[in-house]
């Protein structure tokens, strides 16, 4: 019988923390404790902890009596307005939580990143991104967040892993960093009102090569990584496996919601789905939806901000297969299962 390991994972309610969760429960030989400001006890045999990470008292009390975790899966985030703004209380809540992880059953830390590390948020990067690729000028939450936890290990019987994917495909809701059900609504919303799908992106982002990561496997290789004895201390970039542009895949997603396809328009969607709200109420009620509000269907500024990439946006997943982790996902596939998710959870028509 395989031996038991207890997984604490930080930001369980999140896409990607959600979907650890998921991904952790079906594992026989897991026990999974899930942390968030909400202590959503929805996923069976899954114990919820809410505590705000931000508070070093509070996650001292409630993570203290948790000698027996063998594993931290650490994918909380806070959003603030500007990059030097995300240093501080992103860093303190890892720092918290390690700080209160101190039993000696633990052995491995896994730390979630993303393509921040090598500067694709602030403009034309290096491309195909890689893991060796060096740091670049502060401030960067992520790069701190590392610097620290390798700091801690030192010295410590447990090792750690840095995940990065590319944007997390997932149908959870309540996130603001939600592409897949940013397209789903806005989709869905336009075709209510009888238009065409316009991608409404900046001009020159409709041609570039992106490429995102499936929320499942993100998570089945974050627990390979935090298991497989080969990969120990090592950061990964995680990735479909595909690349396509924008002006493949629109017509696509067209396709799937039975509409029409107009040129782009570069539209802020942050402004103009803002009233639709109203719209979205008589969406619901006229198809019989589920009553979700709009707040958790609206992530139109993550949205925004992944349509201006007017460069390539994409990074070198080699090293991972190299090492073992071979799976990969059609990103339209993903996207279509996803927007299936959410019509079957009747979130959208």
């Amino acid at each position: 019988m395989a031996e038991q390991k207890v997984a604490l994972v930080a930001g369980a309610n999140g896409v990607v923390g959600r979907r650890l969760v998921e991904e952790l429960a079906t594992l026989d030989d897991w026990r999974v404790i899930g942390l968030g400001r909400r202590a959503n006890a929805s996923i069976p045999g899954v114990q919820m902890l809410g505590v705000d990470l931000l508070d070093t008292a509070e996650v001292a009390r409630v993570l203290g009596p948790h000698l027996e975790v063998t594993h931290l899966f650490h994918a909380a985030y806070q959003d603030r307005p500007t990059w030097a703004e995300l240093v501080p209380p992103n860093v303190a809540m890892l720092d918290n939580v390690l700080g209160a992880i101190t039993g000696p059953a633990l052995r491995h830390v896994s730390l979630m990143q993303g393509y921040k590390v090598y500067g694709g948020h602030l403009g034309p990067f290096k491309t195909p991104a890689r893991e060796t690729d060096p740091y670049f000028m502060p401030p960067e939450f992520m790069v701190d967040q590392q610097r620290l936890l390798e700091a801690r290990q030192q010295g410590q019987p447990w090792s750690w892993s840095a995940m990065r994917p590319a944007v997390v495909g997932g149908a959870a809701l309540g996130n603001p960093l939600n592409l897949v059900v940013a397209i789903a609504v806005y989709a869905s919303l336009s075709k209510e009102a009888g238009l065409p799908l316009r991608f409404p992106g900046k001009p020159g982002a409709y041609d570039k090569i992106v490429e995102m990561t499936d929320a499942g496997l993100l998570a089945r290789a974050t627990i390979w990584a935090a298991t497989d004895p080969g990969s120990e201390n090592q950061a990964y970039n995680i990735n479909n496996g595909d690349v396509f542009r924008w002006s493949e895949m629109w017509p696509l997603i067209a396709r799937y919601f039975d509409m029409d396809v107009a040129p782009p328009l570069p539209l802020q969607l942050t402004t103009v789905m803002a009233d639709k709200e109203t719209a979205w109420q008589a969406m619901q009620q006229r198809h019989g939806l589920a009553p979700i509000p709009y707040k958790d269907v609206s992530s139109w500024p993550f949205a925004d901000f992944v349509w201006s990439w007017d460069y390539d946006m994409f990074a070198d997943g080699s090293k991972a297969r190299r090492h073992g982790f071979v799976e990969h996902v059609q990103t339209s596939a993903m996207l279509f299962a996803q927007f299936d998710q959410l019509r079957a959870a009747g979130v959208i028509p």
